[in-house]
C-alpha cells in the first residue's frame, strides 16, 4: 500500500531491472581524513510545479514554470553529482551546507544530477546485508527544501543511486521533489518541461538502468529526444554513462564497461542527442570532470564530476575538484556563451569556490586532448569559447 501510494504521489508506473551494487562509488567514512585538498567560482532561479500525462507512451509532462528569460536567450547552472550525505550520518547544519556556492547556482534553469535517494524507506534493495563496497544514498525527504532553497530546479535520477531503495525510495524521492518545487528528471515515460518566459525547455535524463529512459537503446532515447523536440523551444539531454574514478577522465569514443556493466559509449550517445534535436548535453556517472566539446553548435559536457556528499564521495585528488557550468543558449538553442566556476568539496565534501581555478583548468585540458579543434577552450578567468 505504502509503494502505491507513493508511485500514485508521483504520478510513476515504471518496469524496474535491479542494477548491480559494486558500483564504484567511493566515499570516506565519518572520521577518516578527506584527503589531500586544493580548491571560483549567476542569474534567478525558476519554479517547478505538477504533472500532466500525454497521450502516448513516453509522452507525459512533468510541467514547471521557470525563470523570466530574455532575448539574450536562456541561462543554465548544471553541476554533476549532488548528495548530502546517508541518513543518519547528515550534515549538521543541512539549511547552510550549500551557501558557499549559492550565488553559482542562479540561472532561469539550476539543474544537479541527484545522485541518490530522499526517503525514510530504510531497507535497500541493492546491498546484501554483508556488503562492505555496495553503497545505498538516502537522506530525509525534507532535503529537497534545502536544494531548492540553495537554488536547483531541476535534478536528474537517471543514474545508479536513484534505486537504492526499490520503488519505494524511488517514489518518495519523486514526491518530495515536486513537493518543494524541483523538476524530476530521467523518468520513465516522461519528459520534464520548465517554462522559461513564453519559452519551453525539455529535460530529459538517460541511464544504463531499467528505472530510468535507457542509455545504451540508441533507438528509443532518439525517438524520445525526437518527441521532446517538437514539444520544446530547447531540449536539454543528461546522460549517467561511462566508467569511474580517476582513471576515467577521458571521452574514449568506445563502450565503456565498468565493475561489468555496460555503461554506454558517452560520445556516440551525446553525439546522437545533439543531431536527433538536443541544444546542450550535461554528462555525469564517472565521478570526475571530463572535456567539453561544440558539436553542430551545441555545447557537450562529457562529465561534471562531483558537486557534493557530505561523507559520500572520496576527495583525493581530481575526485574534489568540479565545477559549475554556466551557459546561456540562443533562443535556437545554439551555443551563445558559456563559464565554469571552479569548486572544490572540501573537509567532509561540502563544495566551496575554489580561487585557484583547478576544476576549469582540467576542462580546458581535458577538452583539447580529447576533442582537439572542437574541444571548448577555456580561458584564465573560466569563459568558455568556440
Amino acid at each position: 500500500m505504502r509503494r502505491a501510494a507513493l508511485l500514485a504521489a508521483a504520478g510513476l508506473t515504471v518496469t524496474i531491472v535491479l542494477a548491480g551494487c559494486f558500483d564504484g562509488t567511493v566515499r570516506n567514512p565519518p572520521g577518516e581524513g578527506a584527503g589531500k585538498q586544493r580548491g571560483s567560482g549567476a542569474q534567478g532561479g525558476g519554479k517547478a510545479g505538477g504533472t500532466a500525462n500525454g497521450g502516448k507512451p513516453g509522452a507525459g509532462e512533468n510541467k514547471g514554470g521557470g525563470g523570466g528569460g530574455s532575448d539574450d536567450g536562456i541561462s543554465f547552472a548544471a553541476v554533476g553529482d549532488t548528495a548530502m550525505g546517508i541518513t543518519p550520518t547528515l550534515p549538521p547544519e543541512p539549511t547552510t551546507y550549500f551557501d558557499p556556492i549559492d550565488a553559482e547556482l542562479k540561472g532561469d534553469v539550476v539543474f544537479g544530477n541527484l545522485e541518490g535517494t530522499l526517503t525514510d524507506v530504510s531497507e535497500d534493495v541493492k546491498c546484501g546485508p554483508d556488503s562492505d563496497e555496495c553503497f545505498a544514498f538516502r537522506a530525509p525527504p525534507e532535503y529537497a527544501e534545502y536544494l531548492r532553497a540553495a537554488g536547483f530546479t531541476a535534478m536528474s535520477l537517471a543514474n545508479n543511486h536513484s534505486y537504492d531503495f526499490g520503488e519505494a525510495g524511488q517514489g518518495e524521492t519523486i514526491a518530495a521533489l515536486h513537493r518543494a518545487g524541483i523538476e524530476p528528471v530521467g523518468v520513465p515515460g516522461r519528459i520534464a518541461f520548465i517554462k522559461v518566459g513564453g519559452r519551453k525547455v525539455a529535460l530529459l535524463g538517460f541511464a544504463p538502468y531499467g528505472y530510468a529512459p535507457s542509455l545504451t537503446d540508441l533507438d528509443a532515447a532518439r525517438a524520445l529526444i525526437r518527441s521532446a523536440r517538437k514539444r520544446a523551444d530547447i531540449v536539454v539531454v543528461a546522460n549517467h554513462a561511462g566508467g569511474e574514478g580517476a582513471d576515467a577522465l577521458h571521452v574514449t569514443g568506445e563502450t565503456e564497461i565498468y565493475l561489468g556493466e555496460d555503461r554506454g559509449n558517452a560520445e556516440e550517445f551525446a553525439q546522437m542527442a545533439v543531431e536527433a534535436g538536443a541544444d546542450l548535453v550535461l554528462g555525469s556517472g564517472p565521478h570526475v570532470l571530463r572535456g567539453m566539446e561544440i558539436y553542430r553548435g551545441r555545447l557537450i559536457a562529457y562529465s561534471l564530476g562531483n558537486f557534493s556528499g557530505f561523507h559520500n564521495f572520496g576527495l583525493e585528488g581530481v575526485l574534489s575538484e568540479t565545477v559549475v557550468l554556466h551557459a546561456t543558449l540562443a533562443p535556437d538553442g545554439a551555443f551563445r556563451s558559456g563559464r565554469l566556476a571552479s569548486v572544490r568539496m572540501v573537509e567532509a565534501g561540502q563544495p566551496v569556490p575554489d580561487p585557484e581555478g583547478a576544476g576549469a583548468a582540467l576542462v580546458a585540458e581535458l577538452s583539447k586532448e580529447d576533442f582537439g579543434r572542437n574541444g571548448v577552450e577555456v580561458s584564465s578567468g573560466g569563459d568558455l569559447r568556440r
